[in-house]
């Protein structure tokens, strides 16, 4: 019997407690053992729920426990759960979490503790909820040198730029509706800012690399300046915008962004729609492959943690080799990395045509039926610093969206 601690009992605490409850036969076939929670964490209390009978208030309870080899952190956050972990690590308890703000600030060392107790600390969850995207890079993927990472890692705000795309409606509209269907917090910053996409690129980033990628370190752009009108570009554009998170490889070094794109008809994330993610990877070897399922939710997240569990009973006493130093990767400076702009702007485009290719060289103008007094225009590759130089001649600009691919 191999006997685990749940830390938490919230959303995916408890999706945790009912993955092993329904599929646990299963599991423990896979396993070649019993998986066991032996106790559940919280500081609440849970009456008439039969988590009752193995609910705990003290965290020194599972950690003094000798029984318990498996611990699964679902609170959030990174304090207490920085403390906890690394107290259980130490203890030679293996962890599991989905927690993306720990994983993003602490891995390195929490994974260098992991290494030296030849236990596990695993963290599939922390990035695209269910999708299989962590253990693939370490183990499917090992051959190859990864030259790219991009993905739609948020639903929500995935959720929002699909209803104003296919809808028209405008930003505070979606907004709204999002929270009313409990996919948007009341406070919506994470997402809609862009933060929440960021830690988990940085995540991703970390793992390409084999280094440190602090995600304070990577430009990163909401969606709260999107409106109805910049959808209506796109659409006659034959595109549609989403809000990426990418890591490209540039020699030794990575870029990383996370900004809304314009992405044409034949990108593989075009079709992403509603509150799913999917990330597109790039090996020099594979070439590409796509993941794709639900980024979030109880069950979804619950199921990818229950599979570290398993992955981490199978291994009591191996580590697996996971190469994230805590040595900080320099990106490359984002006003060095190069595309293409789209830029709205107020004016008369017959009139303006010739200053604009003067300042950006050749541009393809765009315009839309009903929006009157202004127009858009794409420019040629050029780089961010660039760009900014030119756009700073300009003042009517009201809008830029980078183009991908």
């Amino acid at each position: 019997m191999v006997n685990i601690a749940v830390l938490g009992y919230g959303t995916v605490g408890s999706g945790v407690v009912e993955v092993i409850k329904t599929n646990g036969a299963l599991i423990n076939q896979r396993v070649g053992d019993e998986i066991r929670i032996k106790y559940v964490l919280d500081l609440r209390d849970f009456p008439g729920d039969p988590v009752q009978e193995i609910l705990v208030h003290d965290f020194d309870v599972i950690l003094n426990d000798p029984e318990v080899r498996i611990v699964v952190e679902v609170m959030g956050g990174v304090e207490p759960a920085y403390t906890f972990v690394k107290k259980c690590l130490l203890a030679g308890k293996s962890v599991a979490t989905s927690n993306k703000a720990l994983v993003a600030k602490h891995a390195a060392e929490l994974l260098s503790i992991a290494r030296e107790k030849n236990i596990n600390f695993l963290f599939e969850a922390s990035v695209g909820g269910g999708i299989p995207i962590i253990r693939p890079l370490n183990s499917s993927m090992t051959a190859d040198s990864i030259e790219e990472i991009t993905g739609i890692l948020n639903g929500t705000t995935n959720y929002m730029m699909t209803k104003m795309f296919y809808e028209g409606a405008d930003y505070d509209e979606v907004l709204k509706e999002a929270q009313a269907k409990g996919y948007a917090e009341r406070n919506p910053e994470a997402d809609v800012e862009g933060y929440d996409a960021c830690r988990k690129i940085a995540i991703l980033s970390s793992l390409i690399s084999g280094h440190q990628v602090d995600f304070e370190d990577i430009y990163t752009e909401g969606i709260t300046k999107i409106t109805k009108e910049d959808m209506m570009y796109a659409k006659a554009m034959g595109m549609t915008i989403k809000l990426l998170a990418s890591s490209k490889r540039q020699g030794d070094c990575l870029s990383a962004i996370v900004a809304p794109y314009l992405l044409k008809k034949d990108h593989p994330l075009y079709n992403v729609n509603d509150v799913f993610n999917a990330i597109f990877v790039h090996g020099n070897v594979l070439g590409d492959a796509m993941f794709y399922g639900s980024g979030a939710g109880k069950l979804p997240t619950a199921s990818a943690v229950v599979a570290d569990v398993v992955d981490a009973a199978k291994h009591l006493h191996r580590n697996i080799m996971t190469i994230w130093r805590s040595t900080k990767l320099k990106l490359v400076p984002i006003a060095d990395t190069s595309k293409q702009f789209f830029v709205r702007i107020k004016g008369n485009a017959e009139e303006m045509k010739e200053a604009l290719e003067n300042s950006f060289g050749p541009v393809e103008i765009i315009r839309v039926d009903g929006l009157d007094g202004e127009f858009g225009f794409v420019t040629g590759t050029m780089t961010e610093k660039e760009y900014a130089e030119k756009a700073g001649q300009f003042e009517d600009i009201l809008h830029m969206i980078r183009l991908e691919g």
